[in-house]
């Protein structure tokens, strides 16, 4: 399609000028798509489907986006001025922009993190080995899939089967054996480094929202201390701006799933600080004054390791001026593999979706959010995630899944059904140009729908799924001590 442009130049990171080229727009779009199996991934009757009809092909499609990218650039009126062009982030701005506008959702995020990723290659935050690409590893999410198909469980109806045979707790007790190796190998890791001479003394507990970090600290530090590690926990929240900080968008909501919601600058020092044996005045955060309204003196005891357990562990501005050899890095992600139905779609649910899932689920039971501000509130997440926390999971000395094959049979109880908290589709009437939460709305609620859940009386007993469970951090009646559920 022949659009007008008025685009002559762009400036480089180097700032340097070079001439404009919408192809090399289509062709990165085009990458995106791919790396995820296609724009049809992003298939969306009601929203997208008239793209299909109209351009067919992957290629057309990813040419479309680039136009629309161009009309955007036109828009601006300081771009066409011959010395202040637009640079190479603004177009890649308006990339996402363009494919969030039109739903391609998962091709925009394979985007992001794809773009994040190379960002922090060039500062040398990672290496080439330590680049991950669109954030999926294919190498481990190939061989979950294989324990699934093994096991049946590898799409949402054959999950669906094993629950109606009452067959689930085999299920549970196997996948739950596998996640307890995984932290036992990470232990071995870290015992590893000490009996090598490592001087560890910090150790990093990461991952996306609701992956189940909390669990897993607690699972891990007990493995440890039995070895006679000890630890200092440092509780991160202490250290966000306060409220009056952080803008409010049109809707009262706040972005805190940034790493700039922390004072990045005082929690670098007082890392600093603490490994060199000083003691240091940690803030003491009050989320109901939204400020901090003290403070208190801490100090890290010679022999005792830093524990952190936070969204943003990796983000490099963090641990600046830090010896990496001093640190131990666990990643932890919903890394389940299941395809949805019956697997003839070739789409498999989530990650996201399922951890999108536990937190409504967590807010609702434990921070007084509704699950419809939670799914308006999940694209400052997806947005903070896919840049400083996916792309810098090659950073991880062990990387551990919090997801497991039962999780949305243990979920569907508390959302579908009397008394169950999804809501309703007309909830979103005030909210229509919140394209990307009734995305995620709707592709939750249809996945919710397919699967075959266990009863709210099953969830609520240990007959079925153990107290210690990663699941039993979000559905309740945990027997490990979750500290943000106090």
């Amino acid at each position: 399609m022949a659009i007008q442009n008025c685009i002559i130049k762009v400036q480089k990171r180097n700032r340097a000028l070079v001439s404009f080229d919408e192809d090399r727009i289509g062709k990165a779009v085009l990458r995106a798509a791919e790396t995820i199996d296609g724009f049809r991934q992003d298939y969306l009757p009601g929203i997208n489907d008239k793209i299909f009809e109209a351009y067919g092909s992957d290629e057309r499609i990813a040419e479309f986006i680039a136009d629309a990218v161009v009309l955007c650039l036109n828009s601006q009126p300081h771009h066409l001025i011959a010395n202040f062009p637009p640079t190479i982030e603004t177009i890649q701005d308006y990339v996402l922009h363009a494919l969030r506008s039109y739903g391609f959702q998962n091709t925009a995020d394979a985007y992001e993190c794809y773009r994040w990723g190379r960002h922090w290659l060039r500062e040398g935050a990672i290496n080439e080995m330590q680049f991950v690409g669109n954030g999926f590893p294919k190498e481990r999410m190939e061989k979950t899939l294989e324990w699934n198909r093994q096991r049946g469980c590898n799409t949402v109806a054959g999950l669906n089967e094993i629950v109606r045979r009452g067959k689930l707790k085999p299920l549970v007790d196997e996948s739950l054996a596998v996640y307890e190796t995984s932290l036992d190998e990470a232990a071995r890791k870290v015992m590893a480094r000490l009996n090598a001479g490592d001087d560890l003394r910090m150790m990093w507990v990461s991952g996306p929202s609701s992956s189940g970090k909390t669990t897993t600290t607690v699972k891990l530090t007990e493995r440890l201390q039995k070895h006679g590690l000890k630890f200092l926990m440092l509780n991160l929240d202490d250290y966000f701006w306060a409220l009056i900080e952080h803008p409010s968008d049109w809707i009262n909501d706040r972005n805190f799933e940034t790493p700039e919601a922390l004072d990045i600058e005082l929690l670098n020092r007082h890392l600093r600080e603490l490994l060199e044996g000083k003691t240091i005045e940690k803030p003491v955060y009050s989320f109901k004054e939204g400020r901090r309204v003290s403070s208190k003196p801490v100090k890290l005891e010679k022999g005792h390791i830093l524990l952190l357990d936070c969204l943003h562990g990796f983000y490099p501005p963090i641990t600046e001026g830090i010896d990496p050899s001093t640190q131990f890095r666990l990643y932890i992600e919903t890394l389940n593999v299941v395809y949805e139905g019956d697997g003839s779609t070739n789409r498999l649910t989530k990650f996201t979706d399922v951890r999108l899932i536990r937190r409504m689920l967590r807010d609702v039971q434990h921070r007084n959010h509704s699950p419809l501000s939670t799914i308006l509130h999940w694209h400052y997440v997806r947005a903070g995630e896919l840049f400083s926390i996916i792309p810098l999971m090659g950073l991880a000395d062990h990387i551990v899944s919090g997801g497991l094959p039962f999780d949305l049979a243990a979920l569907k109880p508390f959302f579908i059904g009397p008394g169950g908290y999804l809501p309703k589709s007309e909830d979103f009437g005030p909210y229509q140009g919140f394209l990307d939460a009734r995305i995620r709305y709707d592709r939750v609620r249809t996945l919710l729908e397919s699967v075959e859940g266990i009863t709210r009386e099953q969830a609520d007993t240990y007959d079925i799924i153990p107290g210690d469970s990663v699941i039993r951090e979000f559905i309740g009646k945990s027997t490990v001590k979750i500290p943000h559920n106090e």
